[in-house]
């Protein structure tokens, strides 16, 4: 038995007593990361980042869990797998002092855009640690941006770190929220005319800005929050 199938035995449940084990199931082709990780993807896509765990991704790929461990360490191996390809999709600037805030923020949707793309999924990205090459990558460009605009290296380091953080949980609110309207849970926080209404009924006396500025706090179409929210904190760090 080589290393690799050792490390599959090792996860694999004990047959009960006076019961036979049951042969693994054979696949034709051997299975590989890039298919691991495109599977996960799929799943993520349609079902939701809530959906995937290895059992049900050993399922799609048509073979036992305990044979993913060959290729995937764990759950937070395989959202390091995830994110990484993720981050392959995005495309860095050459820095551009002059427009290093659009650039910047240019980068930040597009790690938006495909964290939406798979409902959840920015939670993989929650307190990790990015040593993934293509993780790195998009870390490094971001990076090169900031300091192209003049933010100091500390700043700037720790810029990189809380524009990333914001994208993520901005994205996880979206497919929670999302994820709610499917069930027909808090309708009306998703309904801005209805959201006024309930603001607007507040006791004055007790609420008084609230109430006097219901149309301020329910403003806003689209990704209007996170542009402001991106250029307050952008303009924040190049003030440091």
């Amino acid at each position: 038995m080589n290393p690799r199938e050792r490390r599959a035995a090792r996860h694999q449940l004990p047959a009960p007593e006076g019961e036979p084990r049951p042969k693994p199931r054979r696949r034709k082709a051997p299975i590989t990361p890039e298919q691991v990780t495109d599977t996960a993807l799929r799943l993520i896509e349609t079902e939701g980042y809530e959906a995937l765990t290895m059992r049900r991704l050993a399922g799609a790929l048509d073979t036992g869990p305990a044979s993913l461990y060959a290729h995937v360490v764990n759950k937070a191996d395989l959202d390091e797998l995830l994110i990484g390809r993720l981050c392959t999709r995005l495309t860095l600037p050459e820095p551009d002092p002059a427009a290093w805030r659009e650039q910047l923020t240019g980068v930040c949707a597009q790690v938006r855009d495909q964290y939406l793309k798979y409902p959840g999924i920015s939670r993989a990205a929650l307190a990790m640690v990015h040593t993934d090459l293509e993780t790195v990558r998009v870390s490094e460009g971001m990076l090169a941006l900031l300091l192209a605009g003049g933010v100091s290296p500390q700043a700037a380091a720790w810029a990189v770190d809380a524009l990333l953080l914001y994208v993520a949980a901005y994205c996880l609110e979206i497919s929670i929220v999302k994820q709610r309207e499917v069930h027909n849970e808090a309708d009306w926080a998703v309904d801005p005319e209805e959201l006024r209404r309930r603001l607007a009924a507040l006791p004055a006396e007790d609420f008084p800005h609230t109430t006097r500025h219901t149309a301020e706090l329910t403003a806003g179409k689209g990704h209007d929050r996170f542009d402001c929210t991106l250029a307050a904190m952008i303009d924040g760090f190049a003030r440091r």
